[in-house]
């Protein structure tokens, strides 16, 4: 490169060119050129001779004057045909192992070869800012090829781990939640479904459940998710237990009703299920050689961050909610959330200027650094961190059960096997790949339903109101039922108050005594807990609930039934139970409104909370048999 292109002989005439392989001719003077050289070299795979011009010009000095060579890289085939610039390069990385997509897009794809031509000619008259970039991005080493082979063993390591909480923390509550006795029944529901929509309900809840709805089938399956997440911890045949794993909690997701309707729910069977594709095709983890990873594969899960992240930004943006616009909804975050932690609390007492400045710094990471994953070196690495950090800000903040470590695996895919520390011996041996790997037959069209149906979810998280096209749609609902490409935006709208439901019971209609929840507030003087990666199905549920009212909430009126039933395993879900002998003859639920007390009155009542009556959410309720 140089610094600007001369019109020079496509082919050589007069002079001898190369005898067996290519030459690629740079200038040894560029250390521009000279870094990407190296890179490039480990890709020829020994079919491409490289040589600066400054030792081989001579050769060619018939044909090709010095000044050709000064101006552009030369390609110089062994039949003497030259190529120069962009095209030099896409062609001899041609020859590598698998041959190059970017040659093939210079040939075929319309525009391709002139903006490459162009972005060529850019570099080559800027060859000291392209060097000083390249080595901010990459640092004093040459740039390699990034490969993400560590990434994604421990990725799938650490996806069964979360499969695995996530299964046994809803397992310990399966029964009270839908079991027989449980607020919201499986097998009733089911029947429901059935009646209403006929054949089509096996198409409309994908579930197992429809084959078996008893209490033991919902353990078994529960069961077998936990045995074939140990499994994948360990890469022990990965394909097919990511396969079950996605039918199980699949299952389970839609068999858990309003309890497993979370965006975390949905993430981890997107995760899981493009998963599938990056898994290596074997049964056992080698020590001697990696399978040969998808690059798709790889694409859908860091497109699925980017997706996640940078549409959580969005919609705060797009929701009409002042309070992400004048920097003030983490001045009601910290205490109104579901189901905050003791770090919350200190986190409140802040000063308003630091709130405002965390919210333009929460921006930043969820509108900017989605982007940066997309860049190499180390602004990929600033990416990663930003997005990590994040999301350890959040989880200490706020109990999301198994959300925050799912989003961080993700972020694990995108940093390469150069960034990882490097113990033993101070060269890595080369890598060797052995073993089939997913065709790109069926991982193109894969990405292309990824990309098609990305657009239309993008497009309405900048406009909610918007439509989408027709037949996108209709296709779209039949993917949407799978729970596997989704749309997401946690904090859409900052609740400004916390209202907070209490349930009494009483056996005279006059004594009224409060059950308490394990995680959900009520004791003012109760520190909050930390809970998280478990999620307390029914305590989260407790706080969307006091939001609305009890007739928009069936499963609510279910649960005060359990409790006028004495029903083990829903009573098992509390904290207390003021009637350990007989159920109460009567239930009923008031409404309080809660707020983290300031630092001021916590040293003088050692209270965490303040609160204050706002009257009944539902009223005075009994079995009819009484």
């Amino acid at each position: 490169m140089a610094d600007a292109l001369v019109d020079c002989p496509d082919r050589l005439n007069r002079s001898t060119p190369p005898a067996e392989r290519p030459l690629l001719v740079y200038d040894g003077d560029c250390q521009f050129c000279f870094r990407w050289i190296i890179r490039w070299q480990r890709t020829f795979n020994d079919k491409v001779d490289i040589a600066p011009f400054q030792s081989v010009a001579a050769r060619f000095a018939d044909d090709l004057p010095i000044e050709c060579f000064r101006s552009a890289i030369r390609l110089i085939e062994p039949d003497g045909k030259v190529y120069t610039g962009a095209e030099a390069v896409f062609r001899a990385l041609n020859y590598g192992a698998g041959g190059s997509k970017s040659y093939w897009c210079y040939r075929h794809l319309p525009g391709f070869g002139f903006c490459a031509e162009a972005a060529y000619r850019v570099v080559a008259t800027n060859r000291g800012l392209a060097s000083l970039l390249t080595r901010a991005l990459w640092g004093k080493q040459p740039p390699v090829q990034a490969t993400y082979y560590r990434a994604c063993h421990l990725f799938l390591r650490l996806l069964g781990i979360i499969y695995f909480i996530a299964i046994v923390s809803f397992w310990v509550q399966a029964d009270a939640l839908i079991g027989h006795d449980g607020v919201a029944p499986v097998a009733g529901w089911l029947d429901q479904v059935r009646e209403r929509l006929g054949a089509q309900a096996y198409w409309a809840y994908p579930t197992l459940l429809w084959f078996n709805s008893s209490d033991e089938f919902i353990h078994i399956l529960c069961a077998a998710g936990a045995g074939l997440s140990v499994l994948l911890a360990f890469e022990v045949v990965p394909v097919l237990c990511l396969v079950l794993l996605w039918s199980i909690y699949l299952s389970i997701a839609v068999a858990g009703q309003v309890f497993m309707n979370f965006q975390w729910d949905y993430l981890l069977l997107e995760t899981g299920f493009f998963s599938i594709f990056l898994a290596p095709l074997r049964w056992l983890p080698s020590w001697g050689s990696e399978a040969p990873m998808s690059p798709w594969a790889h694409f859908i899960l860091r497109w699925l961050l980017f997706r996640l992240m940078f549409m959580s930004g969005v919609v705060k943006l797009t929701s009409g909610d002042s309070s992400w616009w004048n920097l003030t909804a983490l001045n009601y975050h910290y205490w109104t959330q579901p189901l905050p932690t003791p770090l919350a609390w200190w986190a409140n007492q802040l000063p308003a200027w630091f709130q405002a400045s965390s919210v333009v710094v929460m921006f930043a990471v969820e509108l900017i650094a989605p982007f940066l994953i997309s860049f190499p070196g180390r602004l990929r690495l600033i990416g990663v961190a930003s997005i990590f950090g994040l999301q350890l800000l959040i989880a200490a903040t706020g109990n999301y059960c198994f959300f925050n470590l799912l989003t961080m695996t993700l972020c694990v895919l995108s940093v390469d096997d150069s960034a990882w520390p490097h113990f033993g011996k101070k060269e890595r041996p080369p890598l060797k790949l052995a073993g089939p790997r997913w065709p790109s037959w069926l991982l193109i069209p894969l990405v292309a339903i990824v990309l098609t149906f990305s657009g239309p979810l993008l497009w309405e998280s900048f406009f909610p109101e918007s439509d989408w096209p027709p037949l996108l749609g209709n296709w779209y609902g039949h993917i949407e039922r799978f729970r596997s490409l989704n749309s997401y935006g946690l904090f859409r709208v900052m609740t400004t108050t916390r209202p907070q439901i209490i349930v009494e019971g009483s056996s005279d209609g006059i004594t009224w005594q409060p059950y308490e929840f394990k995680y959900q507030v009520g004791n003012v003087n109760t520190a909050p807990p930390m809970v998280a990666p478990h999620q307390p199905r029914l305590d989260w549920q407790m706080w969307f609930a006091a939001l609305g009212d009890a007739e928009g909430e069936p499963w609510f009126i279910n649960f005060l039934a359990r409790l006028l039933q004495g029903s083990p395993p829903v009573i098992g879900l509390l904290k207390t139970n003021p009637f350990p002998d007989s159920p109460p003859r009567f239930v009923r639920a008031k409404l309080y409104e809660y707020h983290f007390t300031t630092l001021e009155e916590k040293q003088k009542t050692g209270a965490w909370w303040t609160r204050e009556e706002k009257g009944m959410y539902c009223p005075v309720l009994k079995l009819r048999k009484q």
